[in-house]
């Protein structure tokens, strides 16, 4: 993914994601919760709709190979890096 965005648009991009207090029921209407992250991992609420896209099923084909069927933290476990799944999330957005 070599796909870099500008630092002065990552927070903006983190906002767009809307990270999620870290109650499971906070999960809106048509958005899941995912875990982002190779060692220490942030909890993201993400559109559904973003689980289509074919960038995005190479990271879950990378969750299925590290991780099978059972994630750690209970809920869909991603294995990146924060600032490329922020960078994938924000390409996924403006599409």
């Amino acid at each position: 993914m070599g796909f870099r965005l500008p630092s002065s648009l990552i927070p903006q991009a983190k906002q767009l994601l809307r990270r999620s207090s870290g109650n499971p029921s906070a999960v809106p209407k048509g958005h899941v919760a995912v875990y982002v992250g190779e060692f220490e991992r942030k909890r993201f609420v993400i559109p559904i709709s973003y689980l289509n896209h074919f960038s995005f099923q190479q990271l879950l084909s990378r969750a299925e190979e590290e991780f099978g069927f059972v994630h750690p933290e209970g809920g869909l476990t991603i294995p990146c890096g924060e600032d490329a799944f922020v960078d994938l999330t924000s390409r996924l957005q403006s599409s």
